[in-house]
């Protein structure tokens, strides 16, 4: 401390002179001392501003002297003993609040928080390198727990948000919170450790969130629920137990569902993409039961846990799949699918399938983390999903099952059995892959790969078709051991022929199914106005459609007409004009340019324009 005759208005009211004040154990030195201070302060015409810090000062002290605690130390004085003391400079804080003297004004304190609050643990995301931080604070004589962004604690104007979860931070006190909690924060680097964390489940180097305790989950708060579901309840051997028996049971459908919710975490260590898989059938067979049983491998599959639904946005199951990243998203009935998702299913298809989410900017210009996940989509519904696209390569990442009648003979029994027990299988299938290794797991998808190999078969689902062989031998041999694998006849049924799937071929067919059910606009004596275009006896082979109604053809069913023509021209299916896809046609003695499609089967017609049907449908019509 400088001597008295050099201080002035601001030092005489620093705090190293209080400092100095209250370090002097011995009382009589003391009250010398601030005695010949406060002459000091007269002279600097300060001695009411000085009086009154002494007197905030000495309050302080008799608190803190009550606990042992000396004032100079420094440090939280939180009873309760659940949190560590830790140092917080010149702050005063303790069960009634946490304040500082404000030496440069007047005797009113700086207020930082009426109650207990302190920072406990920094979060430092592995994916993004940002972190977050969790606050401890305690209201109504009971201590919480709350995980925010660094950011939000290290500006007045976004802390303020946190008292919508109940911390006491107004627009007046909120920069000396920001700057209580940065003290804190910087002054017990050592006690305060940096715990890495994910906002994404599945593997994490060698680990596997939530199983690997080294890393802890900060993910966004709308999924809290979702999270806290994967969990372990109940009784492992029942929950085995009854799922054996249900596998005895010889019915594919459930051994196939239950072997794709494990195929998910297998993506990432094999490389492949993520892909449906639709369990559909009529009402009453089960689905939704086999959509609970498969997620009871992971979670709780109570209504509203971990299964989801389809009534809601694209941009909502996209956060949904990047935070449940490599475990099974599992969405019940296709039916309920948005209006939104709807109009753009094949779109929606190709996004979730693809793994990436879109690139978006944030309000600071810049570029938020893009979303991203390799897992398998569960899904169920009366119609199969396929019936909801029509691209040929939206449904080569679908592999439909139909669901035959009753899977369950007591469905009931089978759904509260998995409510009560749930979770095992899950942390044990993940041992089991550690215990085998990415090596070995690659061995055996690629000896199955090579069993499906067929070259009237579709590549992309024969490699997906793999993958959930590859989990089903894995959890057969290691966790069920009951022998009861998939067929691997059975299995191959569920893939498309290479033909079906052509989207040319499947326009072709689409365009010649329009022309059947609209025959009567190719026909002049019809009594219909709209024409389509016309048959003609010079070629018969063909239907002549004129361009427009191409267009709209194609449109309507989604498919390129572009693509289309070249493809039909190469497969010798058009008759045209040299180097054009379209020939001239004389229509109402008007040169017109249209189409000539060579027709899959003949349409007849007889000179009359009638159509021949078969004499035992000639005897039921009321004329002949």
């Amino acid at each position: 401390m400088l001597p008295l005759k050099e201080l002035t208005k601001e030092t005489i009211m620093s705090e190293e002179v209080f400092d100095e004040i209250f370090s002097q154990k011995d009382e009589i030195q003391k009250a010398r001392l601030i005695a010949s201070l406060a002459d000091r302060a007269a002279e600097l015409k300060v001695r009411k501003n000085f009086e009154n810090l002494v007197r905030v000062y000495t309050n302080a002290e008799k608190k803190r002297a009550g606990n042992g605690i000396s004032l100079v130390e420094n440090w939280t004085n939180f009873t309760g003993g659940k949190y560590d003391r830790m140092k917080c400079r010149n702050w005063i804080a303790a069960d009634d609040g946490i304040y500082m003297g404000n030496s440069n004004t007047s005797t009113m304190d700086i207020l930082a928080c009426y109650h207990p609050i302190l920072p406990i643990e920094r979060l430092k995301n592995l994916e993004t390198g940002e972190e977050q931080i969790k606050l401890a604070y305690k209201r109504n004589n009971y201590w919480s727990e709350i995980l925010v962004p660094k950011t939000m604690v290290t500006s007045a104007n976004k802390v303020v948000a946190l008292s919508g979860r109940g911390i006491a931070v107004t627009s007046e006190n909120a920069r000396h919170l920001v700057r209580y909690l940065s003290d804190v924060e910087n002054s017990n680097e050592e006690s305060i450790g940096v715990q890495y964390s994910s906002s994404k489940l599945g593997w994490v180097g060698d680990g596997f969130l939530p199983y690997d305790k080294d890393i802890v989950f900060d993910g966004d708060i709308r999924f809290g629920q979702l999270f806290e579901s994967i969990s372990a309840k109940g009784d492992r051997a029942a929950w085995y137990s009854h799922v054996k028996e249900l596998r005895r049971s010889g019915r594919m459908e459930i051994k196939f569902m239950m072997a794709a919710s494990f195929a998910s975490v297998l993506l990432y260590l094999l490389g492949g993409l993520p892909f449906f898989v639709d369990l559909w059938g009529e009402t009453e067979g089960g689905k939704t039961v086999m959509l609970m049983l498969a997620a009871s491998i992971w979670a709780n599959p109570d209504e509203s846990r971990y299964i989801g639904d389809f009534k809601t946005t694209d941009v909502a199951l996209e956060a949904r799949a990047d935070m449940l990243n490599n475990l099974p998203m599992i969405l019940d009935d296709t039916s309920k699918t948005s209006n939104r998702i709807r109009d753009n299913f094949e779109g929606f298809i190709y996004d979730l399938c693809s793994g990436k989410g879109k690139s978006r900017s944030n309000k600071d210009l810049g570029i938020n983390r893009e979303n991203r996940w390799r897992n398998c989509i569960l899904t169920n519904g009366e119609r199969p999903l396929s019936g909801y696209v029509c691209q040929g390569g939206a449904i080569n990442r679908i592999i439909e099952v139909e669901c035959g009648d009753k899977l369950f003979k007591n469905p009931q029994y089978t759904v509260e059995m998995v409510k009560k027990n749930y979770g095992f299988a899950g942390s044990d299938f993940i041992n089991v892959l550690k215990y085998i290794g990415v090596q070995g797991i690659k061995d055996i998808q690629r000896e199955i790969q090579a069993q499906l190999s067929d070259d009237d078969k579709m590549q992309k689902q024969s490699i997906s078709l793999s993958m959930v062989l590859t989990a089903d031998r894995i959890a057969t041999d290691y966790l069920f051991k009951d022998g009861q694998y998939i067929s691997m006849n059975e299995s191959k049924k569920l893939l498309i022929d290479r033909n079906e799937l052509s989207e040319n071929e499947r326009c072709y067919q689409y365009i010649m199914g329009e022309v059947t059910i609209n025959y009567l606009k190719f026909v002049d004596s019809s009594p219909t106005t709209e024409k389509w275009g016309m048959f003609s006896e010079d070629y018969k082979e063909y239907v002549i459609l004129f361009s427009n109604v191409l267009d709209s053809i194609c449109s309507k069913g989604g498919f390129s007409k572009k693509s289309f023509l070249s493809w039909a021209n190469r497969e010798k299916l058009l008759c045209t004009d040299p180097g054009k896809t379209q020939k001239t046609w004389r229509v109402n003695r008007r040169p017109t340019k249209c189409y000539f499609i060579r027709m899959d089967t003949d349409i007849p017609a007889d000179d009359n324009k009638f159509i021949p049907v078969p004499d035992e449908i000639q005897d039921k019509l009321p004329f002949h």
